[in-house]
């Protein structure tokens, strides 16, 4: 086989005229190949490096999230909770804007919804042409045309329903035969239905009259055009189920300690993640080697921000002062564990407290919270910028790596042209060797 000197020409061995051109390019360019293997290696080791840094922002923002559910004024630490004394009579719910408290109701009456009916049509049998009005409350009646196109009772009341007339009209069938039924789409005396005008055969009935609900509310008189009232106590809204002159149901507003508890624990689910995610890169194993960013000093930034921030205390606040005081517990390895005794104790028994500490000013959830923002920035967070300088770096290397390919394939095609050369110089000297052989023997 012959070999390629330095200047990339092609030498046969001595006495041959043949060559294994491929031996001879594989030789050539293996050399010629390392960089490229460099480069791809490198690449690999960058996208590991991206992956692993993406899968840890992802937690990171799930992290950040069960952040927000304490911190956020709308969030399980502000829940309330309703119990009724009675709740067949009355219940209620509450929104973070309620205040702790127990009030005293009185439903005297519920809020009733206005309805008509017909008498029966019997089958076979039409509506006679005509019209009627149909008025809701104090609103302008709304005149229902009967004629040949809507003149049975299934499209007379697709017709009332295409009107926006206020009511919804339905057909109720029995032994006795169809009836149309108007329900008003308002509750209470506001939504009376007046049925006026009517020149067809149609015989309307009251079934119901609309009348408001009332009830007392620690001792003030309430009407209600609606059975749910959401305006008499601030942040909760009450559902009268039954009425019940002179019984008194007592309702009781309080923060929602299992809510919260839900809520505590998502945290604590979510930072283990993340802390186990950033071990996970730290740890050296057996083989002395860690995950793909073991060298990476943002990622261990990151690491000893996290565990400053969530080891912060607040000053006095009735012995509530760190997450280890409501019975969340940081282990050797960073992660943490809930003591749901200790935990269920300080919500049920110091709930006020627990909330300061985690929301207030200096809150533990509130400066993890500003040190996550630092992190996760869209714009400017460490974990971006890191990400972007990987994600740029990797970039060069794939424009280096496609124009080292360019120039690999041009010096491959160089070779090859060199030893098609040669073949043919090679295929040419037997010829020429008995050429010289003739001239040498008529010399001589």
């Amino acid at each position: 086989m012959g070999t390629i000197n330095n200047y990339g020409n092609i030498l046969l061995p001595a006495g041959s005229n043949t060559i294994d051109v491929q031996s001879l390019l594989t030789a050539a360019l293996q050399a010629d190949a390392i960089p490229l293997n460099n480069i791809e290696n490198q690449q690999t080791t960058l996208q590991n490096q991206m992956s692993a840094l993406q899968g840890i922002q992802s937690d990171m923002q799930a992290l950040q999230t069960a952040v927000s559910d304490l911190t956020s004024t709308g969030g399980s630490v502000n829940s309330f909770t309703t119990t009724s004394s009675n709740s067949s009579i009355v219940t209620g719910s509450a929104d973070p804007t309620a205040t702790a408290g127990s009030h005293s109701i009185v439903v005297n009456s519920l809020a009733t919804t206005s309805s008509y009916y017909t008498d029966p049509v019997t089958s076979g049998n039409s509506i006679t042409q005509g019209s009627f009005d149909i008025a809701v409350g104090n609103n302008q009646a709304v005149t229902i045309n009967v004629t040949s196109a809507n003149n049975d009772l299934n499209d007379l009341a697709a017709s009332i329903n295409g009107q926006n007339a206020g009511v919804t009209a339905t057909v109720v069938t029995d032994a006795t035969g169809s009836r149309l039924a108007l329900v008003s789409n308002t509750s209470g005396s506001a939504g009376n239905i007046t049925i006026s005008n009517n020149t067809t055969n149609l015989n309307f009935n009251l079934a119901n009259q609309g009348q408001d609900a009332s009830l007392t509310v620690d001792g003030v008189p309430i009407d209600s055009t609606s059975n749910t009232v959401s305006t008499v106590i601030p942040g909760v809204t009450l559902n009268l189920a039954g009425a019940a002159q002179g019984t008194t149901v007592n309702l009781t507003v309080a923060p929602d300690a299992n809510q919260a508890s839900s809520a505590i624990n998502a945290f604590v689910s979510a930072w283990n993640k993340v802390i186990g995610d950033l071990n996970s890169q730290f740890d050296v194993t057996s083989t002395n080697t860690g995950g793909p960013l073991e060298a990476d000093n943002t990622l261990r930034s990151v690491q000893d921000q996290l565990l400053s921030a969530i080891t912060a205390s607040v000053g006095g606040n009735g012995g509530i002062v760190n997450l280890a005081s409501i019975g969340v517990n940081m282990n050797d390895d960073g992660t943490l564990t809930v003591d749901s005794g200790t935990l269920a104790n300080a919500l049920n028994n110091n709930f006020n407290s627990v909330q300061s500490m985690l929301q207030g000013a200096g809150g533990v959830a509130t400066f993890l919270s500003n040190t996550m923002s630092q992190i996760t920035d869209p714009a400017q967070g460490s974990l971006t910028l890191d990400l972007q300088g990987m994600q740029q770096s990797n970039t060069s290397l794939a424009n280096q790596l496609t124009a080292m390919q360019a120039q690999f394939r041009t010096q491959e095609q160089d070779l090859t042209n060199q030893y098609s050369q040669l073949e043919v110089t090679l295929q040419e000297m037997p010829g020429l060797q008995s050429q010289i052989s003739q001239q040498l023997t008529s010399l001589g």
